[in-house]
This record gives structure tokens, C-alpha cells and sequence, in this order.
């Protein structure tokens, strides 16, 4: 008997897909939307005091917008050139461009746990962008990780994140002083 013949030939297709495509995943999206929070982060906090709920909304709607325009840049910019996208191929870009959007909730939650962590509107922001660089670095490893990268690779790769997002802090800190 074949493993087509017992069924669980599609089942072991299916997973060889699924894994297919967490091999070949794209994190640029979180890469991309951890530095768009971390810009949405120092761009509220040189407007002063505001509420934390507001910064938060801020956050994710500033993400879901750039989603949004990402997945019709993609799915009109090349795509239409060549054929009309189906329903499939646009859950796929989707879902593919959904990383700009995730990388948006730490930073979020941060600020939302910040009262409870006792901090003030400076310690707030700094706690959002500390997450939203440590989101960055950490797509970018995962990235890399996932294309197989040697690890020799994946140090670079977070060294570089890692310095861009200092040239965040330091805008950042040029901007409020």
C-alpha cells in the first residue's frame, strides 16, 4: 500500500509545503514595520505629553496603512502588469506583508504596560523604542536564520540592525534635545 493509497500522502505534502514556505519566508515586512514604529515612536514623542491609548492607536493604525499600501503596491505595481491576481494570490501577498503589522504590537503593548511599570511619557517612549529596535534585530536574525544563513551571517545581519537602530536612538535623542 502507497502513502497515497493510506492518505497520508497529502498530509505529508501539505506540511512539505508549509515548510516550503517558512523556509522561503520574507521577513522584510517586520524589518521594515519595526523601524516604522520606532520612527512613529520618536515622531509622537516630540509632540509632548499624550495619551498612552492614543500613541497605541497611533502605532497600529499607522501599520495597518502601511500594510495596506504595501499589499497594493505589490499586487498592482508588478503584478497587474502581468495578470489580474486572483483571490488566492492576493491572501497570499496579504498575509506575506502581515510582518509590518506584527512588528507594530510589542512596541504597542509596551506602552500599554507602561503604567503598570511605572513610567512616565519619557520612559514610555524609550521602553517602545527599545522594543522596536530589539523587534528589528530580531526579524532580521530570524530572516537569515530561516534562509540558512551561517551564523557568522546572522551576526552581521544583527550588527547592522543593531546600528541602524542606533541611528534611530540618536535621532531620537538629537530631535528631543
Amino acid at each position: 500500500m502507497t502513502a497515497d493509497e493510506t492518505g497520508t500522502g497529502r498530509s505529508t505534502d501539505r506540511r512539505e509545503r508549509r515548510a516550503a514556505h517558512r523556509a522561503h519566508a520574507d521577513y522584510t515586512g517586520g524589518v521594515y514595520g519595526s523601524m516604522l514604529a520606532a520612527s512613529v515612536v520618536i515622531g509622537a514623542g516630540t509632540l509632548g505629553s499624550f495619551p498612552r491609548a492614543e500613541l497605541v492607536l497611533l502605532l497600529l493604525l499607522t501599520s495597518l496603512v502601511f500594510w495596506v499600501a504595501h499589499v497594493h503596491a505589490e499586487l498592482f505595481g508588478a503584478r497587474l502588469a502581468r495578470r489580474t491576481p486572483d483571490r488566492r494570490v492576493i491572501l497570499r501577498v496579504c498575509r506575506e506583508e502581515w510582518p509590518i503589522v506584527k512588528a507594530a504590537v510589542p512596541p504597542a503593548a509596551a506602552i500599554a504596560v507602561s503604567p503598570v511599570l511605572g513610567l512616565d511619557v519619557q520612559g514610555t517612549l524609550w521602553l517602545a523604542l527599545s522594543v522596536a529596535v530589539t523587534g528589528q534585530v530580531g526579524w532580521s536574525v530570524a530572516a537569515a536564520h530561516r534562509a540558512g544563513a551561517p551564523w557568522r551571517l546572522m551576526a552581521i545581519t544583527a550588527t547592522i540592525n543593531v546600528l541602524l537602530g542606533l541611528a534611530i536612538v540618536a535621532v531620537k535623542i538629537a530631535v528631543t534635545h
